[in-house]
């Protein structure tokens, strides 16, 4: 129940015209009252629209009284080290490396070119031997948002 009303007062400032660029990405109930609300953003969650939304949220939640005085709560970007949910998300990423994790579990890394609402596109390159010869391959491929498991930003210090 309280998802629900969490969700909903996110929705309702993701309809506002400075947060029409933003997602939700995850909610989570902790123990001890503790909400960690995850929201992203097509160009990226600002430190200022995390406080701002962070604000939205606990005024809310102090007015209705749903969970009482006693609550914490934490409004974040998603960090590298989470996988992209959605399609929207991929998008700002073009032109860097993903690892993605098929449900077959095969994984590969390559360079994110194209985003569609229904798959994306990479390329890569891969090595293979034939006899005493390293036969060097170039490869796109075009991947259904269905058949990602998982998608990670490799982090690159190049």
């Amino acid at each position: 129940m309280i998802d629900s009303q969490l969700d909903e007062i996110i929705r309702r400032k993701f309809d506002t015209e400075e947060f029409a660029d933003c997602q939700l990405i995850e909610i989570k109930m902790l123990k001890h009252n503790a909400i960690e609300i995850i929201a992203d953003a097509d160009e990226g969650m600002s430190l200022e629209k995390c406080r701002s939304l962070s604000r939205t949220i606990e005024n809310s939640i102090d007015e209705a009284q749903f969970l009482g005085d006693d609550y914490t709560l934490e409004v974040s970007s998603p960090g590298v080290d989470r996988p992209l949910k959605f399609p929207r998300q991929y998008t700002k990423h073009i032109g860097r490396t993903l690892e993605i994790t098929f449900a077959d579990a095969t994984i590969i890394e390559a360079k994110l070119d194209a985003v569609d609402t229904e798959k994306i596109t990479v390329s890569y390159n891969t090595e293979r031997k034939e006899g005493k010869k390293k036969i060097k391959e170039s490869f796109v491929k075009e991947i259904p948002f269905t058949e990602i498991k998982k998608a990670l930003v490799v982090i690159s210090f190049k």
